[in-house]
């Protein structure tokens, strides 16, 4: 969220990733929206408090439904997005996640994350998942349901928002849900705050919250429960604020989870380890970490990941980043005072790239077979949808967050943003991104070994 932010294989590698790497082509060939205020009524039993979300993202406590818009910030711009807080419901955005298996009528699980970017100004956010089913004939996206996540029977180790209810539904005061995976009938979710591993019924309710262990070790984010301020970053914590798992796949046959972390961690001295991210391996059937870990070489550029979905027992895709909102083609010229109508941060690298698990260095990075560029997808046939493309050029995807991503089939991948509402643009200046769904033909990446 932008509150709170915002593999290589041998030294060659180390020296160019970017040169050494393949780029693959990709041709859009679906494109669906789910509007930007897509929001939905809280269960009848939950709290009156959560009946109205997003009262805590200003200085002090504010009840007025849409009562103050929304904005980027100063650093990208400070254009208004046209849509103002706090809401009457709960929003359906923040898509931060696709689960490899979809329900058994093709729709996908995804889920909102902890609603607007930190544990302070969220805990009237509900945690929710998803069941979304895009057409990419009417260009539209169906949510087929949202499940509320709660803790009847305590098994977060730690003081919820709602502990003194009955149903404790949990809030984004509680976690920040970004990876999503469906097995067995259940739910598992890869959060940030801890970071934690969520297991949960289909109907969402917590069986149990794992704690993250590197190395023997459990590791600990400014916002775990527990680190008290002052607290010293790469001492009494080593994961990054918003550094938790953004990328949580489920690797076939084996089902073990492949939890990558979406930021370096914190070395003592407040320095990261590198610009690289670390990947631990979690036994589903003996619920606990395997001890096995690994290493992904971020792209020159990239500064976080968004999503880690498995395509086959090997090879599985990964969304890389930076923090740049907005085409390149409405950027702001240089040392430009007016920033209002331009882009001061423009976005430049926004990758899927394929990666294989088993092939894997002497220092633990896993290989990078190649990357498809989401700035430069091919619309041959115009599947754009109208007003949401460049005027001239190739169609872009140029979101601040690209959190979702997964296999459809042999030639094509699903791919979707993170809206971050009210609070992100890209699309269009002064106006909130909407949650965009887009197919893409991409069969030589899926080819790619």
């Amino acid at each position: 969220m932008r509150f709170a932010a915002l593999l290589l294989t041998s030294s060659a590698l180390l020296a160019g990733p970017a040169a050494a790497e393949e780029s693959f082509p990709a041709t859009l060939a679906g494109h669906a929206v789910l509007p930007a205020l897509t929001l939905v009524t809280p269960p009848a039993d939950a709290p009156r408090d959560l009946w109205v979300s997003g009262k805590f993202t200003g200085k002090t406590r504010n009840e007025q439904p849409m009562s103050v818009m929304g904005n980027v910030g100063k650093d990208y711009g400070g254009h208004e997005t046209g849509i103002s807080l706090p809401f009457i419901g709960q929003p359906v955005q923040g898509l931060s996640g696709f689960a490899m298996t979809r329900d058994a009528a093709g729709s996908w699980f995804t889920l909102t994350d902890n609603g607007f970017g930190t544990k302070i100004n969220s805990p009237d956010a509900m945690l929710t998942f998803h069941l979304m089913a895009p057409d990419f004939e009417t260009g539209k996206v169906t949510r087929k349901e949202t499940v509320f996540l709660r803790d009847p029977d305590h098994k977060v180790p730690f003081r919820i928002a709602n502990e003194g209810t009955d149903t404790r539904y949990l809030t984004g005061a509680d976690f920040d849900p970004e990876s999503i995976q469906y097995l067995d009938g259940e739910i598992w979710i890869g959060e940030e705050f801890g970071p934690y591993l969520l297991h949960a019924t289909r109907d969402g309710r917590i069986l149990d919250v794992f704690a993250t262990k590197l190395d023997g070790n459990v590791l600990a984010g400014p916002d775990t429960p527990g680190i008290a301020v002052p607290a010293v970053p790469g001492k009494d914590y080593q994961v990054q604020r918003s550094g938790g798992y953004e990328g949580m796949g489920l690797q076939p046959e084996t089902n073990l989870f492949w939890a990558m972390l979406e930021k370096p961690l914190l070395v003592e001295g407040g320095e990261t380890e590198g610009d690289f991210l670390r990947v631990m391996t979690f036994d589903t059937k003996a619920r606990d970490w395997t001890g096995q870990s690994y290493k992904f070489k971020l792209a020159e550029g990239a500064k976080a990941i968004g999503d880690l979905n498995f395509i086959d027992k090997t090879r599985a895709l990964v969304i890389e980043r930076d923090n740049g909102e907005g085409d390149a083609a409405s950027a702001c010229a240089e040392g430009a005072e007016d920033q209002g109508a331009c882009y001061p941060r423009p976005a430049k690298v926004k990758y899927i790239t394929l990666i294989d698990t088993a092939s894997v260095d002497a220092d633990g990075f896993l290989r990078r077979i190649g990357h498809i560029d989401l700035m430069n997808i091919q619309d041959p046939e115009n599947k754009a949808l109208a007003g949401l493309k460049p005027a001239s050029g190739a169609f872009t995807f140029p979101f601040f967050t690209i959190e979702d991503v997964a296999r459809v089939d042999d030639t094509h991948i699903l791919v979707a943003n993170d809206n971050n509402l009210p609070f992100s643009g890209g699309r269009e200046i002064g106006k909130a991104a909407n949650n965009e769904f887009i197919l893409l033909s991409v069969p030589e990446l899926l080819a790619a070994k």
